[in-house]
């Protein structure tokens, strides 16, 4: 498949792999290298992502790796990819997402680490999830130990179908005892949502610490603040000419 399509997609993943992952940095999403963006395109079957451990500073388009989803074989370049690949490869075949970010941001990552789900409060979440973020359940030893990062995936994808949440609805999940995977149609969304993940977290937060009786948001709200930016009826911005 890689052979067939040429360098031209292969180009163009890196590049928006590579902004991705500067923007992180930009955003105040990671510390070090606490993270990594990855950019796929399913009728390629290729994925993009940040090499392990390499400062955002020193990446290039050309030190992106790019990885086969199907195979999980890397095709191109010469570092080793993410430690997280294996959970982006399933996120990329399950949900067909273009684009996916995991993070440590420090807000996202205290709902994590608490084993909690993020609930809707206000109409900011809603904007962009229509309803909670859902926490997974702990990994189990066996899992962690025979293929940490693609149980990773599995537990992500598990969690959405128990829940019948659509993962176009809600393009974030919190890990428990861990941080957040966000994803998006494009690798510059999944930034974007991530952006949007941290902020909601720490909104949350405050408004619990202020008022321990907190309630999510009306039912009606949460589904108007949503369908307002989202599907056919949306009416939120410009329309595109």
């Amino acid at each position: 498949m890689y052979r067939t399509l040429g360098k031209v997609i292969a180009k163009e993943l890196r590049e928006q792999a590579l902004e991705a992952n500067l923007a992180l940095p930009r955003q105040g999403l990671v510390v070090f290298t606490w993270g990594n963006a990855s950019a796929y395109d399913p009728a390629a079957d290729l994925l993009a992502i940040k090499p392990s451990g390499v400062p955002y500073e020193d990446l290039t388009a050309q030190s992106m790796v790019l990885v086969e989803v199907s195979s999980g074989r890397v095709v191109e370049g010469n570092l080793r990819p993410s430690s997280d690949t294996p959970t982006h490869l399933v996120l990329a075949q399950e949900f067909g997402v273009g684009g996916i970010v995991h993070t440590h941001s420090r807000y996202a990552t205290v709902w994590a680490q608490a084993g909690l789900d993020l609930p809707c409060y206000g109409t900011t979440q809603a904007d962009y999830f229509s309803g909670i973020i859902p926490c997974t359940r702990d990994l189990r030893p066996e899992e962690i130990s025979q293929g940490y990062e693609h149980y990773t995936g599995l537990a992500i994808v598990e969690e959405f179908h128990r829940r019948r949440i659509n993962p176009t609805d809600v393009p974030a999940v919190l890990l428990r005892n861990h941080a957040s995977f966000v994803w998006g149609k494009n690798a510059g969304e999944a930034v974007h949502n991530a952006v949007v993940l941290e902020e909601v977290a720490q909104m949350a937060l405050y408004a619990r610490l202020l008022n321990p009786n907190l309630r999510e948001i009306p039912a009606a709200l949460l589904e108007k603040h949503y369908r307002r930016k989202h599907g056919p009826d949306a009416y939120y911005g410009q329309k595109k000419l």
